[in-house]
């Protein structure tokens, strides 16, 4: 391309074609103009502009507003149109082949009952019959009003001859069929694991395993192939681009998903930025070795560290807490690890420099975290930027903990919306306060990075937004929202979201807001998201998302 000025600005569509078509060696100094530009700096204020300037290298070389000159030689400008401009999302904390996979497989996200979730298990087996196992998540017996678990035998009426695994919504327990069991060689006398459950009645399994016992079927079912990884890859990376997210923090990747990210890279087909912590140490040294990988990809891929578990989910009451659950007093959740397991796992990590996130829902898990911290932190020095993965439900005697420690809080504010009433019965209503404690966090001085948990919940940031503002669910509900000191305002939940989650996962020199020098990662919205409603934010839409100053998704109208 020559150094002519080219204006596409005739119309939208002929403006996106002409960088599609553009030869990427070629791409040099851009303007994006006529924008609602906005973006937050790093102490959360709000940054206007109506043009941008982007250098060769894809990052952002310059932001002017109306009264500023525009650079008489670039190679492209685009006009936008007078449409709002943001910075992409950072989700702080994601599953990327899980979502891949949920997409590809059977999900039962959304069913009502136990009686829609059979037939549509039923359906998909009947429309895949080639399938050897049917596999598939997103399963919820709270929303079916059910006060159990379902069962292997209700499994079996609609599927007995094919082994099935479905996973609960939360990825913390699974449910399985008679053949499934038989194939994993479980029977009666099969025992729990440490930090798992087999769900048993009358000394026999009922087709229910949660957290570690879900690993007693990793043999039986078949590994997925490379391409099938690469495939998963692919529809993942499609789903956060329409959904705006740019920058994501896998959390729990192992070293065929890190094959998986590098193939696409070595290809070119490395579009979302991809931030890993592995799954265990293990994985952390089969894929950094000696210590952290470096950027790749033009800062597309980075081992960070790794991601290690406390406990389980609140669902399948698999969190640990402080005191019994409300619902079974007889049980306190699931210890993953021992105190001193937890410590010596974080301590081979920070000894060679990874950065650990560690999973801790209950009050004890988060208790347990923060005491390993304060006893490491002294041996380990320096921004080391410990993160705490989802501190859903913290002691309000804890929370100051978190500043004094330098420990981030990365909590998925959708997750609020959806447990709301699961909650309310795992804890009863005296053990609320510490729950889903955002704003109590934040006043603490403690540093927030929000995600999604995908795919747990949908990937969409929007919904998170309108949740952390109002702490009401979808429909409304409830009416001034749920533990409402909690709430954050606007610029809170956004910067949380984006230079937030940069910070945590200790990429904010490059990612998390369009400030100069910053990858220029950005989004074409509907509507001003400084002005609208919590209820408008909610069902925004994303008109195209850009990566390093060239489109990567544009929806078609």
């Amino acid at each position: 391309m020559s150094g002519r000025l080219k204006n596409y600005s005739a119309t939208l569509g002929a403006a996106v074609a002409a960088v599609f078509l553009a030869p990427a060696a070629a791409h040099a100094d851009s303007l994006i103009e006529n924008v609602n530009g906005m973006t937050l700096d790093s102490e959360g204020k709000v940054i206007r502009f109506t043009a941008m300037v982007i250098d060769d290298d894809g990052r952002v070389k310059q932001l002017l507003d109306r009264r500023d000159k525009r650079p008489r030689e670039v190679d492209f400008q685009f006009d936008g149109k007078g449409q709002t401009l943001i910075p992409g999302f950072f989700d702080a904390h994601g599953h990327v082949m899980g979502m891949g996979f949920a997409a590809l497989t059977l999900d039962l996200s959304g069913t009502k009952s136990l009686a829609e979730a059979l037939d549509r298990i039923a359906q998909y087996a009947a429309d895949n019959p080639s399938r050897q196992w049917i596999i598939g998540n997103g399963w919820n017996q709270e929303m079916w009003g059910m006060d159990r678990f379902p069962t292997a035998a209700e499994l079996d009426a609609v599927i007995p001859d094919r082994p099935v695994y479905l996973s609960r919504v939360d990825g913390h327990a699974a449910w399985v069929n008679g053949v499934a069991m038989k194939a994993a060689g479980v029977s009666a006398g099969s025992k729990s694991p440490g930090g798992g459950t087999i769900e048993k009645i009358n000394g026999k399994p009922t087709g229910i395993f949660v957290d570690t016992a879900m690993d007693l079927f990793s043999d039986a079912i078949p590994a997925p192939r490379p391409v099938e990884n690469d495939l998963a890859l692919s529809k993942a990376q499609d789903i956060l681009l329409a959904n705006g997210v740019t920058s994501i923090a896998d959390m729990g990747t192992t070293m065929q998903d890190w094959q998986s990210f590098r193939r696409a890279g070595d290809a070119g087909q490395l579009k979302i930025r991809i931030i890993s912590y592995a799954a265990e140490i293990d994985n952390m040294i089969a894929i950094g070795g000696p210590g952290p990988s470096p950027w790749l990809y033009d800062d597309h891929l980075r081992l960070a560290g790794v991601k290690l578990y406390v406990d389980g989910a609140l669902g399948s009451r698999g969190a640990l807490l402080k005191k019994p659950y409300a619902d079974k007093p007889g049980e306190s959740g699931l210890a993953m690890l021992s105190s001193a397991q937890l410590k010596n796992k974080m301590s081979r990590a920070a000894m060679d420099g990874f950065q650990t996130a560690v999973h801790a829902i209950g009050d004890q898990a988060n208790d347990e975290i923060l005491s390993a911290i304060e006893e490491l932190g002294p041996t380990y020095k320096g921004d080391r930027r410990w993160r705490v993965e989802h501190a859903q439900i913290v002691d309000p005697a804890d929370i100051n903990r978190f500043v004094a420690t330098g420990t981030i809080a990365s909590m998925q504010p959708v997750h609020q919306t959806s447990d709301r009433l699961m909650a309310e019965a795992r804890l009863g209503p005296d053990r609320l306060a510490g729950a889903y404690a955002w704003n109590s966090l934040l006043v603490s001085g403690a540093k927030l990075a929000f995600g999604t948990d995908v795919p747990v919940e949908s990937s969409n940031p929007f919904a998170g937004l309108a949740a952390a503002m109002t702490r009401e669910d979808a429909a409304g509900q409830p009416f001034g929202g749920w533990v409402p000191e909690e709430r954050l305002n606007r610029a809170q939940a956004w910067h949380a979201y984006t230079n937030g989650a940069a910070y945590a996962a200790f990429a904010e020199d490059r990612l998390g807001s369009l400030e100069p020098g910053k990858r220029a990662d950005f989004l074409i919205i509907d509507e001003d998201i400084l002005l609208a409603t919590p209820a408008q934010i909610r069902n925004l839409q994303v008109l195209q998302t850009w990566i390093a100053g060239r489109p990567a998704f544009v929806k078609n109208h």
